[in-house]
């Protein structure tokens, strides 16, 4: 009786598996448009709340060619980049469509690290004499989203 139920599950468990694996493959290897346009800003603008603040920030400042993932994704190893992105994608999604996100976004323990490290990986030579305990955004209050929005006027 064991052995017969064993079996009723193995081609359905295979079938589940190699459709996952594929599935896995289009989304890693498929079009490149697809993994190209999950990392714009126009594709993290669908679900967050950062149309004035992107916009404003995309057309002011030194950052203005950066992508969203440059400073809120890990960037020290491919692997590493690639398991946040969905973890925090997912997360994203996961709020967005139970709708509990809110107009106030804020920054996780985990983002907070993430972007810390991301501004001294592109600044390190700028900073070697700063206390890297000190958040960067705490003092460059124009380099975060609400910041970025404020246009000067001359």
């Amino acid at each position: 009786m064991r052995r017969i139920a064993w079996r009723l599950w193995l081609w359905p468990g295979l079938a589940a598996a190699g459709a996952g694996g594929g599935l896995a493959l289009f989304v890693l290897f498929g079009p490149p448009q697809l993994l190209e346009y999950s990392e714009s800003p126009e594709f993290c603008v669908k679900c967050h709340n950062h149309e004035v603040e992107g916009e404003a920030f995309s057309h002011h400042g030194a950052h203005r060619r950066k992508r969203c993932i440059d400073c809120h994704l890990p960037n020290d190893n491919l692997a590493d980049h690639f398991i946040w992105k969905g973890i925090d994608g997912m997360s994203d999604v996961a709020v967005f469509y139970a709708g509990m996100f809110t107009d106030e976004t804020r920054l996780s323990r985990h983002g907070q690290h993430v972007l810390q490290a991301n501004c001294i990986r592109c600044h390190e030579t700028a900073v070697m004499r700063i206390d890297p305990k000190r958040l960067c955004w705490e003092c460059h209050r124009r380099v975060t989203h609400k910041g970025g929005a404020l246009v000067r006027v001359f």
